[in-house]
């Protein structure tokens, strides 16, 4: 049991097949392909990514595996240009770095947060946010702490989040954060 498995399993019941999904932080390419799987051909997956070799990785990872999606080199704070509103049955975002990737290079609070507000309004109704925080090593710390809170702000009558901790890990183990659109 990790996060990935349990970001995987909500995403499963959220992302209908010919349904609309958004990486919002393509990376290596792995949710956008898994997303891809959940809405098949029929369905429509976006990718972003600030990090040209990010998005280049995902692009290869998807066309070795025989499988479209939109990718944006663009800011995921940017989501609302390329996603319509109410359109989207789940938005994934894993909060960090590239993994082997430029560790200067990461998420931060003001362009999450935007991304997040903006992305919220591109999610349908009975939709779901998964927001994995990353936040080990040289860089996430101030992202979480702010992040976290802020969170708590979010309108119960329109959302409801839940966060996840694996209280007995070691280290700093990733924070799994849902937001389920009413």
């Amino acid at each position: 049991m990790n996060a990935l498995y349990i970001v995987h399993e909500v995403l499963k019941k959220y992302t209908p097949l010919g349904g609309v999904a958004v990486d919002a932080t393509a990376g290596r390419g792995y949710d956008t392909s898994f997303l891809c799987d959940l809405v098949g051909k029929e369905g429509k997956v976006v990718a972003f990514d600030i990090q040209e070799s990010a998005i280049n990785s995902t692009k290869e990872l998807l066309e070795k595996e025989g499988k479209t999606a939109t990718l944006v080199l663009d800011s995921h704070a940017n989501i609302d240009e390329y996603v319509e509103k109410k359109s989207a049955d789940s938005i994934v975002f894993n909060l960090g770095y590239l993994p082997h990737g430029d560790h200067s290079i990461y998420t931060h609070f003001d362009s999450t947060k935007t991304a997040i507000l903006k992305g919220l309004d591109c999610l349908k109704s009975g939709g779901v946010m998964c927001v994995s925080i990353y936040y080990g090593g040289d860089s996430g710390y101030e992202e979480k702490d702010a992040l976290i809170p802020w969170l708590k702000t979010l309108d119960d009558s329109r959302y409801q989040v839940l966060v996840t901790y694996f209280h007995n890990w070691k280290k700093e183990p990733p924070i799994p954060v849902f937001i389920f659109k009413h």
